[in-house]
């Protein structure tokens, strides 16, 4: 069964720092509370897998990913997919292509993300996310 690993949210839109946290609030149509990255409609949130940020070498939380997926490649999350976990519901919206900032944190690492920077969703339904929430794909 697929866990959130990491829970992060960034304080400011152009700081590149993730401030982790055990658990936050999902709000509806917003993203996560407190996140400066949340841009409705299609990218209030971003879901990034475990197992992808491992096999580039980069820490949970360095490629600005707001949760951090451990048990499942989020990328075969389809457009679409409503995903529970904790107390609220996300639906997928787009794949998130790695941007140039991604080379900013390691030369090449854009490249290297390339299907593996994750899935961003809006929050259909808010509630609590914490560390260790199961992920139910509905």
């Amino acid at each position: 069964m697929a866990k959130i690993a990491g829970v992060w949210t960034s304080p400011a839109r152009k700081s590149g720092r993730m401030d982790g946290h055990e658990r936050v609030q999902a709000i509806a149509g917003q993203g996560l509370e407190g996140c400066a990255h949340a841009n409705p409609p299609k990218r209030e949130v971003l879901f990034a897998s475990l197992e992808h940020l491992q096999s580039v070498g980069v820490e949970p939380g360095a490629i600005r990913e707001n949760l951090t997926v451990d048990g499942d490649d989020v990328e075969k999350w389809p457009v679409g997919q409503q995903v529970r976990v904790g107390e609220a519901v996300f639906e997928i919206t787009m794949v998130c292509d790695p941007c140039h900032r991604m080379d900013e944190l390691r030369q090449g690492l854009r490249a290297e993300l390339e299907g593996k920077r994750g899935m961003l969703a809006r929050v259909v339904e808010g509630g609590e996310v914490a560390i260790g929430d199961e992920i139910e794909l509905l």
